[in-house]
């Protein structure tokens, strides 16, 4: 019964939404005699829908971006082609809809008609000067606005029909919820080369040259692309730039309230309804009955709220002078304010701060030799691509103007030079040989220009070069097997006494866990691994970087579904999941009526209407 109930409101919604779309329909004021763009089935597909729903699209990228959105860009976003195949959907199942005999009576078109706000008069009452009056300002009639309605309705109808028969997913929601829900209780310890008996003998030649033997991969020099480059940024052109001593002393009197910054105070301020009210906070403050904080939440507010931050006397008005008289945590009061009667806490004093023209100068000379540079670079980017598209070589530029010439021996992992900047990192990956030269920007507001002349393919390095690393790497999995023999004794142990702290084990116990829980210190999938364990009291084990960790199974406790957060976890699921097979349902079907379905479209009656836009 509940599910029934559920259905007929979810219809009525739908029926609703459908029906506040309909009372915007017309309203793109397009003329002629134009009235569709194609047909599917018997039903037409009206220009003014088409034109209506490519506004409202407009209107809400426009939204969503804060910049209006002009009809070009939204065919980039291919807005009209997804509006055109939203509304052969719609009218695909209004055939269908048809066909199938569903239709809205006059009774369900009426009520909803005396419903609709925009049609009511002053009275609140539907009116009906103001029913044709608004279908008149649309362009419509009442015979097509109804008509519309009817169709919308009855396609909510068939809608609601097809994803009535929705299964229940409380099943579903009560399994889940029974495995997202379950807590586990584990003691655990981790197990390190701090822990064994014995130190591990450093590895023989024979023993280092198995392991380089057996582990190439971990000797192999990646894949080196040669590139040689020629670049410039604004560093690069600093020795070049000469910046008047004028300018500095401009730039440091525009930026003069960045450097000279006058005493502040970290300030509170506490409004209060009345000037009584203020008064009597700042007396009971005196007379220790409450606080600033007790009085702040009081008023249903959080410090955050009342927070002023650092402020100059200009920013206190009346209680300036006592504020900037006050010492740390006094609170002073009442005074009156834009906002009403208020007392404020001073909080801690800030120093006033003086950066001295001479102090400044080198950062302001370094900005502006910057900017100069940026401006310089700029102008090169013409004559460059001027040069590039002449057949100009690297070599060429770096003679020419102001690119230096380099080389590098690029793998995915170099970062030094021009290799730290994304732009070249990425250009160099996708470089190809005798690929036409192209110019690319920096972050910084350089430029580079690449030539890639050559790719040596991975190899694995020779012994000698890797030497000392591959020795280091055999100590470490020496260490590493030592302390798994290690562990598994301790496990051994653990079978009989079952007690960590006899087995050497500093042991960490863990309550209740989901197996969301995350724990600090573990390794990935130690939570995977705790809720695998079958029994309570069983002791396993997994491998670190640097040892292992040791755990035992204590208690498994199943979800309690008494549990508000879990109640409301498990209806979630399964309205998510309900909706979700519905859509999947409705989706199908709706698919194959429209492969049953005669479907033509106007291609010069669209371009037509999307010229309009323009």
């Amino acid at each position: 019964m509940a599910k029934s109930k559920g259905n007929r409101i979810g219809l009525w919604i739908i029926i609703g939404l459908l029906f506040v779309g309909l009372i915007g329909f017309g309203s793109a004021g397009l003329n002629g005699g134009l009235r569709s763009i194609g047909s599917v089935g018997d039903k037409d597909l009206p220009v003014q829908s088409y034109a209506n729903a490519i506004t409202e699209q407009i209107n809400a990228l426009s939204a969503q971006f804060g910049v209006p959105i002009t009809f070009a860009q939204a065919q980039q976003f291919g807005l009209p082609q997804g509006v055109l195949n939203q509304l052969v959907a719609e009218r695909t199942i209004d055939n269908e809809a048809a066909q199938l005999g569903i239709s809205a009576g006059d009774a369900l078109v009426l009520e909803q008609i005396l419903q609709a706000s925009a049609f009511r008069g002053i009275d609140g009452e539907f009116d009906r000067e103001a029913y044709n009056f608004s279908l008149n300002n649309r362009g419509q009639t009442e015979e097509a606005f109804e008509t519309s309605l009817r169709e919308n309705i009855a396609r909510s109808l068939l809608q609601s029909a097809v994803i009535g028969g929705t299964p229940d997913a409380t099943t579903y929601a009560d399994a889940m919820i029974g495995f997202l829900g379950q807590r586990r209780s584990f003691t655990w310890a981790t197990l390190d080369a701090t822990a064994l008996d014995t130190d591990i003998p450093a590895p023989t030649d024979s023993e280092v040259q198995a392991h380089y033997d057996a582990n190439p991969d971990a000797y192999t020099a990646p894949e080196a692309r040669e590139i040689s480059y020629a670049w410039v940024t604004p560093d690069l052109l600093q020795d070049q730039i000469e910046i008047d001593e004028a300018m500095l002393q401009n730039l440091y009197q525009e930026r003069i309230n960045q450097f000279i910054i006058p005493e502040r105070r970290l300030t509170e301020r506490l409004i209060l309804p009345s000037s009584d009210a203020a008064a009597a906070a700042i007396d009971d403050i005196a007379a220790g009955e409450t606080d600033f904080e007790t009085l702040v939440a009081d008023r249903g507010l959080d410090l955050a709220d009342v927070d002023m931050g650092d402020v100059s006397p200009g920013d206190l008005g009346a209680a300036s002078d006592a504020v900037f008289a006050a010492i740390a945590g006094d609170v002073v009061g009442p005074f009156d304010t834009d906002l009403g009667p208020a007392i404020f806490r001073m909080n801690a004093v800030l120093s006033a701060q003086e950066t001295t023209f001479e102090e400044a100068r080198d950062d302001l000379e370094a900005e502006l030799a910057t900017a100069s540079a940026g401006r310089l670079i700029r102008d090169m980017q013409d004559p460059i691509n001027d040069l590039l598209a002449g057949g100009a070589a690297l070599e060429d530029l770096a003679d020419r103007t102001d690119l230096q010439l380099g080389t590098i021996s690029w793998t995915a992992e170099t970062t030094d030079g021009i290799a730290a900047y994304d732009a070249f990192r990425a250009a160099a990956a996708a470089a190809e040989q005798d690929a036409f030269p192209e110019m690319v920007e920096l972050s910084d507001g350089g430029l580079f220009v690449l030539r890639l002349d050559g790719v040596t393919p991975p190899a694995l390095r020779p012994f000698d070069e890797v030497r000392d690393q591959a020795t280091q790497d055999r100590s470490a999995a020496a260490t590493q097997e030592a302390v798994i023999v290690q562990t598994e004794q301790i496990i051994s142990d653990l079978g009989t006494t079952n007690n960590f702290t006899q087995a050497g084990l500093e042991p960490n116990q863990e309550e209740n866990l989901l197996r969301r829980d995350f724990i600090a210190g573990t390794p990935e999938g130690f939570m995977v691994l705790i809720f695998e364990m079958a029994e309570i009291g069983d002791i396993t084990t997994m491998e670190t970087d640097t040892g292992t960790v040791i755990i035992r199974l204590d208690s498994i406790d199943t979800v309690n579904l008494t549990d508000p957060a879990m109640e409301a976890e498990r209806d979630s699921i399964a309205e998510n999941v309900g909706n979700g097979i519905a859509q999947d349902i409705y989706g199908a079907y709706a698919v194959g009526v429209q492969l049953r379905t005669d479907i033509a479209i106007d291609d010069s009656a669209v371009a037509y209407i999307n010229s309009n836009f323009r």
